[in-house]
């Protein structure tokens, strides 16, 4: 099975997983970039590589299509856990898989005939200390701090899932606003490592819908990190309940958050194709 792939989205967020121990090549930053390219790879938001671990059942690395490497994605990590179920690397419904932002706990929640179609996976605790996310910020916690565009004044907040995140509130979403400015934010100096973003705005003491920059991904219909963060944020400036439902163009995931801050993320999960990458392809990595 050299060079099997599968491609499956977690709510319009798609990412393809490749098992390291049987490509033939090399997965570098110029290969990751072809392979997610939409006209001259598969084309994707990201890559899932399934590698060996030593601290958890299965080891995963996820690059975003500009051929950097992420800490932690939901949807990923929703995505993994299905083709592992699916394609018979576990037998249990519930495994542990070590990513770069540490060991999350995932747990098939529901299957469709044989198959995994919803995941619940234990994301780890929300982080608000400003060096730990990190940003730079005079203040122990990025809540509420300025940040100055040319054309916008925003108040942001900052929260590590795992991987970092900046929130910013509006009364009002807009796509123009995040694809203006989501790029901006991302790369802005306060960010040493970047950061993803989202508008939010919440609905309810139980709802809350946002707009998703990924970091090193650019704009994208839904995103299980994001949703983690931006639940944290609401939960912290008491502007929702500890469980809740987060709304995106993509779709809905459920988040909970206990008083310890840790975070379990829900949602549905499906697969789009299985194959083999060509040779031709292969021989122009």
């Amino acid at each position: 099975m050299q060079n099997f792939f599968v491609k499956s989205h977690g709510l319009g967020n798609d990412y393809f997983v490749l098992n390291e121990a049987e490509l033939s090549f090399s997965l570098n930053e110029k290969n990751i970039q072809k392979l997610c390219d939409v006209h001259y790879g598969i084309g994707s938001d990201g890559i899932l590589l399934k590698v060996a671990s030593s601290k958890a059942d299965f080891g995963l690395k996820i690059y975003n299509p500009d051929g950097s490497e992420a800490e932690k994605s939901g949807n990923g990590l929703r995505i993994f856990a299905k083709y592992l179920f699916d394609y018979g690397h576990t037998s249990g419904k519930k495994f542990t898989i070590e990513t770069l932002g540490g060991v999350v706990t995932a747990e098939v929640s529901q299957e469709t005939n044989g198959k995994a179609s919803q995941v619940r996976v234990d994301m780890g605790k929300a982080i608000f200390g400003s060096h730990q996310v990190p940003v730079n910020c005079d203040e122990s916690e990025c809540l509420d701090h300025p940040l100055n565009m040319v054309d916008e004044a925003y108040l942001i907040n900052c929260v590590s899932v795992g991987n970092p995140h900046c929130v910013i509130f509006r009364d009002k979403l807009s796509l123009a606003e995040i694809l203006k400015h989501g790029s901006e934010i991302e790369n802005h100096p306060l960010f040493p490592n970047r950061i993803n973003v989202q508008f939010a705005k919440v609905l309810s003491r139980n709802e809350v819908e946002i707009l998703i920059w990924e970091r090193g991904a650019g704009y994208t219909l839904a995103s299980g990190s994001s949703s983690c963060g931006v639940a944290a944020v609401a939960v912290k400036k008491g502007l929702t309940d500890r469980n809740l439902s987060i709304k995106m163009p993509g779709g809905t995931l459920h988040i909970e958050i206990d008083e310890d801050w840790n975070i379990r993320m829900e949602g549905e999960v499906r697969e789009i194709a299985s194959g083999y990458l060509s040779n031709e392809l292969i021989s122009e990595l």
